[in-house]
């Protein structure tokens, strides 16, 4: 442990709950989180001035009115309401950009509390030990389908494949210090990937494991289509992988067309070519396929470009419960 380490006292946490559409979810969680803020106060870890930071991304339902509802009982959960639906990424980077000249440590968890709470007081003992950045990483994925396991783990190998730096099963549940926080606001584009863009910080990070559980209620807001969409982003935002791989297959094919080409000339030469339509319209169809996977790719990067490039704010906050 080094002399910095050592001088850390006990940090005025802040806890951001990105929600959408959690106004069942938001009582429990609420009284959950503030009673873990209570046992680390008791226990000397946290300060008194810790709080719960809600940020409502554009819900449809009465998630806002639970917040202000549950505001006016306890000044220690505070609100930002977010103009429009932003999505998870945005609304979290919000929340961490409105506490973060306002905490020694901020730790992020989703309101549906699949996240085991418990797992706050090990990065808090961390963070005290001198970390900057303590990763919430799922200790196992026995309660997940096989189909949800098995697609969670491809994506994850294909990530690091991509040359993408990203922490094996950790979503967004972390605790990141003052100075991490600094850090990432120097961080300006609009297509956000924050599992990708806080590895590249470089402070000293910990991992912390936990079991993940059910949800305390409502529905799960990450349904297969949103999770590939969110996959894609991550991969595209921090890889110029994909477009040098279509070069490569271009490549190949180059030098099998090439090879295919000598062979027709020479039985074209020899009198013993045969006319194959089979082969020929499965090799249009696959050629064409490649070519429309290759060109919907680029488009990607052309779109993330395309957006970055406006540089429009990433959300607005339309009201504040401080």
């Amino acid at each position: 442990m080094d002399d910095h380490a050592k001088e850390r006292t006990a940090p005025k946490v802040a806890i951001v709950v990105p929600c959408y559409n959690e106004e069942e979810a938001l009582p429990v969680t609420a009284k959950e989180l503030l009673s873990l803020l209570d046992k680390m106060e008791a226990d000397g870890l946290a300060d008194s001035s810790s709080y719960v930071m809600c940020v409502n991304d554009g819900s449809r339902d009465k998630t806002w009115a639970t917040i202000c509802s549950l505001h006016d009982a306890d000044r220690r959960i505070k609100g930002i309401d977010l103009a429009h639906n932003r999505g998870h990424q945005n609304a979290l980077l919000a929340g961490l950009m409105t506490v973060m000249d306002n905490c020694d440590a901020a730790i992020s968890i989703d309101a549906d509390l699949q996240d085991d709470p418990q797992a706050m007081v090990r990065m808090v003992e961390d963070y005290r030990n001198g970390i900057d950045i303590v990763y919430g990483v799922r200790s196992s994925r026995a309660t997940d389908t096989w189909f949800k396991r098995t697609s969670a783990h491809g994506f994850y190998s294909f990530q690091k494949a991509m040359g993408l730096d990203t922490v094996y099963d950790h979503a967004d549940y972390r605790l990141m210090s003052n100075e991490a926080l600094h850090l990432l606001s120097e961080y300006g584009e609009s297509n956000l990937f924050l599992r990708g863009i806080i590895p590249q910080i470089g402070l000293k990070t910990s991992i912390v494991k936990y079991e993940r559980h059910e949800r305390v209620a409502g529905e799960s807001k990450y349904p297969l289509k949103k999770m590939l969409s969110f996959s894609i982003d991550g991969i595209t935002s921090f890889s110029a992988k994909p477009m040098r791989l279509i070069f490569l297959t271009g490549l190949t094919f180059l030098i099998i067309d090439i090879i295919v080409a000598i062979y027709v000339l020479i039985s074209f030469f020899a009198h013993s070519a045969i006319l194959g339509w089979s082969s020929l319209m499965l090799s249009v169809w696959f050629l064409g396929s490649l070519i429309l996977m290759g060109i919907g790719i680029v488009g990607e990067y052309i779109g993330k470009i395309f957006i970055e490039v406006k540089n429009r704010p990433r959300y607005a906050i339309r009201e504040k419960l401080l």
